[in-house]
């Protein structure tokens, strides 16, 4: 485990009276898969999307790579190497699986300006896009629709969409969500697998995806950090039991 390649100092946003993210100090340090648990409402998505530029901060500091990102729009965190999930996937149901990739691999590309050249013209465009696939194990269903694809394999989808960009950074928000045991357990072993070289920061519900996959977890509770740990200490976290233990969310 090396460097922080993620860190927020008193970052905090406001909605009105309502202090959705409170002065989170947080850090991810490269190369782990970094989980943050809690129930609905304890402002994880809102503190993925200050991460991420989809909000501003009220006040406080994000650091990426030791660089300022705070109230960065959001085309400039990805590029700089920050790549998201979202909770609702996002991939376009009406083009195929490999086009979704290959236009996340092109908004990379010298070529992302020529979005309607011959896609035979992009040689290194199409042989990424299809490298990709294979690493989320889609290259068999390259040509269908992305509506036709089951729930599980449209996160695989996104999953891959983030990738194609390059990132350092993944967050995932929800991967698991709604999906049968044997899909989670698929998208578990792909998270492990990229997990070996970018680093991970997820959201997620599935307690026992958490804590099999995570070097490292953060319990949020009203919009602050309560406590970060490895595994085994957050389950045996006496403050982590009162705050959820009994919750519909568990830890």
């Amino acid at each position: 485990m090396g460097k922080n390649i993620l860190e927020t100092i008193n970052l905090t946003k406001q909605f009105g009276a309502l202090s959705a993210v409170l002065d989170v100090s947080f850090s991810v340090q490269e190369g782990t898969v970094h989980s943050i648990v809690g129930p609905n409402g304890a402002g994880k998505t809102t503190f993925f999307n200050l991460l991420t530029g989809l909000l501003k901060p009220t006040r406080g500091r994000i650091l990426f790579n030791g660089g300022e990102i705070s109230g960065l729009p959001v085309h400039r965190i990805s590029h700089l190497g920050l790549s998201r999930s979202f909770q609702i996937t996002n991939v376009m149901r009406k083009l195929t699986v490999f086009e979704n990739v290959r236009l996340a691999v092109q908004s990379r590309s010298q070529k992302n300006f020529h979005l309607f050249a011959a896609p035979e013209k992009m040689t290194e465009v199409n042989l990424k896009a299809s490298e990709v696939l294979e690493k989320v194990r889609l290259i068999d269903v390259s040509d269908e629709p992305a509506d036709n694809l089951s729930h599980g394999d449209l996160r695989k989808l996104e999953i891959g969409m983030a990738l194609a960009t390059d990132p350092s950074l993944i967050l995932l928000d929800e991967p698991t969500a709604g999906m049968a045991l044997d899909e989670t357990r698929n998208t578990t072993a792909l998270i492990r697998e990229v997990a070996q070289k970018i680093t991970i920061l997820l959201i997620e519900h599935d307690m026992d995806m958490v804590f099999s996959i995570s070097d490292k977890i953060s319990v949020f509770h009203y919009g602050k950090l309560l406590v970060t740990d490895i595994p085994d200490k957050i389950s045996g976290n006496e403050e982590v039991q009162r705050a959820y233990l009994g919750g519909k969310s568990g830890v």
